[in-house]
């Protein structure tokens, strides 16, 4: 069993429109924008991430916002909801909010013990506010949510599959720990974790395979502490039998990736050297970074890419 990976580190999916995904994140849900960069592989998109004040792994959701992308179908193998952790007593506060903002698909519910409001992001994804008592993690609050109210980062991510056996089993040897099992959803907890540490496993064997598009997650990352680290957890796996990527440096951490067995794409990826590597905190998602091999193509994307300010 492994002990480096101490929970989530960013989840990130797909939208359609960068400016209404960009809105959604910091206005509606106050969260900051640490970085506005573009996808390594198709630079003419952007990478956008949002989290608290420095994008603290656990707290980060990111986007590739693809123009005119077709809508993603929901379905198994994939990640159908991501939760953010909220103080307690906060549901009413957001449940107005959203209802004022027109945020779709608002449900609330309790779920393992804790008070629960789902809604649906821009594209229709899964999404869903739990109230969690003495999270440790300092809120963001500059984007108009008061301490009371404002998101902590990641409460958990919830995985459809058709078996979760081969996915749990894989939780396990990751460091993660069956905690409960409720309404055939099971509950994984990873002892000692970042805040960001609870991951639930939705079996659903009638239910067709997820299509990917706009409003479905692309992967999930778990965050370990260094390269060295990772490097202990990639040969874990490997040696496990699984086939994972070599490191890949994604300037503001070092990623690599492997398949599960339930069809969710993983990621793992460490928490150095963070997102002030090359923008001061104050001044965080401000200006469009780039990464050095797209460096020179600056004044093209400038002029291509979508104004994220109205």
């Amino acid at each position: 069993m492994l002990d480096q990976i101490k929970g989530l580190h960013h989840v990130t999916s797909m939208a359609q429109n960068a400016r209404t995904n960009n809105q959604f994140f910091t206005n509606a849900l106050g969260l900051r924008r640490v970085k506005k960069t573009v996808n390594f592989d198709a630079p003419d998109v952007y990478h956008l991430y949002y989290g608290d004040e420095t994008g603290a792994p656990g707290t980060v959701m990111t986007y590739f916002p693809f123009p005119k992308m077709a809508q993603g179908r929901p379905g198994t193998g994939e990640v159908g909801t991501t939760v953010f952790s909220v103080p307690q007593g906060s549901l009413g506060f957001w449940s107005d909010r959203f209802a004022a903002l027109g945020v779709g698909g608002l449900k609330a519910e309790e779920s393992f013990g804790e008070k629960r409001l789902n809604f649906s992001g821009p594209d229709g994804d899964g999404f869903a506010l739990a109230e969690v008592k003495d999270d440790a993690r300092q809120a963001w609050t500059h984007g108009g949510i008061s301490e009371d109210h404002a998101i902590y980062g990641f409460h958990s991510v919830a995985m459809r599959l058709r078996d979760e056996g081969a996915t749990a089993e894989l939780l396990k040897f990751m460091g993660y720990e069956v905690a409960e099992e409720r309404d055939g959803v099971k509950r994984l907890i990873k002892p000692s974790g970042n805040g960001a540490h609870l991951i639930d496993l939705e079996t659903m064997p009638n239910i067709a395979r997820a299509l990917p598009g706009a409003g479905s997650v692309h992967h999930v990352a778990f965050a370990v502490e260094n390269r060295e680290k990772q490097l202990e957890v990639r040969k874990a796996l490997m040696d496990t039998g699984y086939q994972v990527t070599p490191v890949i440096d994604r300037d503001y951490f070092w990623a690599i990736y492997f398949r599960t067995p339930g069809g969710v794409l993983f990621e793992v990826a460490t928490n150095e050297p963070g997102f002030d590597r090359d923008e001061d905190t104050a001044h965080l998602g401000e200006a469009l970074k780039l990464p050095q091999q797209h460096a020179h193509l600056r004044a093209l994307l400038e002029q291509h890419l979508q104004p994220l300010e109205v």
